[in-house]
């Protein structure tokens, strides 16, 4: 389908849609990290729909929703405004899956992002990112700088992932790409607990 024939408002349709298949991508984990989380409404719906902790990271809290919705209705997030290239508040290897929707773009140092978000899975944990590709309509409307498939798939690669897939779906205005943290060399049986330290 040709850009002109798509809606301005192609996005806010199909993000219901997006947000059940990152849910349904993602809903083995226990613990997962929403890297520039906005409002904080992916982490939400998860936590929602499939009861999973989820922390929320963004370089901005001015989209967040206030503590008294978090605790009424969704008490399993945590919203915590940090650069997502540096992820001290998280300990290495204690996260199920790490997803960023529409947000890799916004980021200043995408490839440390990535590494983060390796330093901080669990081994055989998963990375998704969910983008608008190059030469999409997002490009169109908004004139942001968006990565290729073959670019991002080597940022997952450079950052040390594995078993990395890259597809354009949505009529091709969406990229949906993934990544595995490589499984130890000498595994331990001792699970480390998700702590947030917060400063």
């Amino acid at each position: 389908m040709s850009l002109a024939k798509l809606s301005d408002n192609f996005y806010d349709k199909i993000k219901p849609r997006l947000y059940q298949r990152v849910g349904r991508e993602l809903s083995s984990a226990n613990h997962v990290l929403d890297i520039g989380c906005g409002n904080c409404e992916l982490a939400g719906y998860l936590s929602k729909t499939y009861g999973q902790k989820v922390i929320g990271i963004d370089i901005s809290s001015g989209s967040f929703p206030d503590k008294e919705k978090i605790n009424k209705d969704w008490p399993l997030i945590k919203c915590i405004r940090r650069n997502a290239s540096k992820l001290d508040v998280i300990q290495n290897e204690v996260i199920d899956a790490v997803v960023m929707f529409w947000s890799l773009h916004e980021m200043n140092n995408p490839k440390a992002v990535l590494k983060q978000a390796y330093r901080v899975l669990k081994p055989v944990g998963k990375m998704l990112i969910v983008e608008f590709p190059y030469k999409s309509l997002a490009q169109k409307l908004w004139n942001e700088k968006y990565f290729s498939k073959q670019q991002l798939m080597k940022y997952l690669d450079d950052a040390g992932f594995e078993d990395i897939q890259a597809r354009l779906i949505e009529n091709e205005q969406i990229l949906w790409a993934s990544g595995y943290r490589c499984a130890p060399k000498n595994p331990k049986s001792k699970q480390a607990k998700v702590k947030v330290h917060e400063a």
